[in-house]
């Protein structure tokens, strides 16, 4: 990928790996109802761990590139992604329409935050 650089590039790859440790470590449970709340909760915890090792160095190579409120609505938007495929992948949940226009209205935030860049 001639002219992106790493910190342009950083955090859209380092949060998509974070957004998929956070949304299994915050939503996997819901597979696992019989299991004890304190086991999901300690099990949650060390699957958010790497998140943080991903998330921290993403934001701060990005900043080089992006403002802060970019990167936030850069994890924003990702964090969509994921959860709607987690969702549904995973939980087995069906992607219904309302939840498309709610998250494209989001989508249109994003790209108000990045016209004035």
């Amino acid at each position: 990928m001639r002219g992106v650089s790493w910190p342009a590039l950083a955090p859209w790859v380092m949060l998509t790996a974070s957004n998929l440790f956070m949304t299994t470590a915050w939503y996997g449970h819901l597979r696992f109802k019989s299991q004890p709340l304190l086991l999901v909760m300690g099990v949650s915890w060390l699957i958010a761990l790497p998140e943080y090792l991903l998330a921290v160095p993403a934001n701060r190579w990005g900043s080089a590139v992006y403002s802060p409120a970019q990167l936030k609505v850069i994890q924003e938007a990702i964090t969509l992604v994921v959860f709607v495929a987690f969702s549904a992948l995973f939980l087995g949940q069906p992607i219904k329409l309302s939840t498309i226009s709610g998250f494209g209205l989001i989508f249109a935030g994003v790209a108000v935050i990045f016209l004035n860049r």
